[in-house]
């Protein structure tokens, strides 16, 4: 029963910055300028990376200006851009229904960069999620058309995560992922202001309810989400971070409903009930694992940032 409440936390809190970017398309197609998604995506990404800089006060050493470099364009600068794209061309069921690949995604991409490899139980439980969300989000997409260049977009998206998140797992100490978060927005932010300059001109005027909107994507849904992500993926298996992120979908179909007057039903409720499942299944195989690593960890001397980031 001890183990069990440090590996419960950890799941817990990787759990929030999926509920939190569940919101992503509904609050761009709400309150967000329209067609300016490299705005939006640089809007969101920088602020928060020069609030979480102003408050670590470090800058990379040695290779971690390379690898900043790196995990800054794949988790935020090529994902944000693309994913606003998307967010912008796509109907959200239609987002959402390839947003669900990413699990198999990073499963993928784990085991070809870090080689890790997944339980058969969660391999199963990423098949009945993936399943749980399409059924899910397929029920209330009845657009009847297919914009080609947001579904590229969005799956590019997926592809660009699955390996930034990979190589966050390779490369990031586990003590100091407030740290190297930082960084990576940051990277990513200035990454996307020319690319937001250059396609779409100067910013737009902004009413209350956008700059709201941009503080609580980048607040909350940048600064703090990826944190919570990143501090998961340094302590639990690649296949249990990545099932814990299918309730991305399903927050964004629940506030589809609320929000923007989408249909609910029974279909959709069992499809929740299945992919809801397929997330907590998934923990199950990897708690002792968890456990065991972090006690491994816990008995071993931590090194200083210094010394992890040079």
């Amino acid at each position: 029963m001890e183990d069990m409440a440090p590996n419960a936390r950890i799941v817990a809190l990787t759990t929030v910055p999926p509920v939190v970017w569940g919101s992503t398309y509904a609050v761009t197609q709400l309150w967000l300028p329209a067609d300016r998604p490299f705005f939006a995506a640089a809007a969101r990404v920088l602020p928060a990376g020069l609030v979480l800089l102003l408050w670590v006060r470090r800058l990379p050493r040695g290779r971690w200006w390379g690898r900043t470099l790196v995990l800054g364009a794949l988790n935020h600068g090529i994902f944000f851009g693309l994913l606003y794209v998307a967010a912008f061309r796509l109907p959200s069921g239609l987002g959402s229904t390839i947003t669900a690949l990413a699990p198999l995604a990073l499963m993928g991409t784990a085991y070809l960069v870090i080689g890790e490899r997944q339980p058969r139980s969660t391999l199963l439980a990423a098949l009945a999620g993936v399943a749980g969300v399409v059924t899910l989000v397929g029920q209330g997409d009845r657009s009847g058309t297919v914009d080609l260049l947001g579904v590229a977009a969005a799956a590019g998206a997926v592809l660009s995560s699955a390996l930034g998140f990979a190589l966050v797992k390779r490369w990031s100490p586990r003590e100091d992922v407030l740290v190297t978060t930082t960084w990576q927005l940051v990277a990513g932010g200035l990454l996307l202001v020319p690319v937001a300059a250059v396609v779409e001109g100067a910013p737009p005027a902004l009413d209350l309810p956008a700059v709201l909107a941009l503080a609580y994507l980048g607040l909350v849904g940048s600064a703090l989400g990826y944190l919570l992500w990143f501090r998961g993926l340094t302590r639990m298996d690649a296949g249990a971070v990545a099932l814990v992120g299918l309730v991305n979908p399903v927050v964004g179909t629940t506030l589809g409903v609320l929000l923007l007057g989408e249909p609910f039903g029974p279909v959709h409720l069992v499809a929740v009930v299945v992919t809801l499942g397929s997330v907590l299944a998934a923990q199950a195989p990897v708690r002792a694992r968890v456990g065991g690593l972090l006690g491994r960890r816990a008995s071993t001397a931590r090194p200083t940032v210094g010394s992890c980031l040079s």
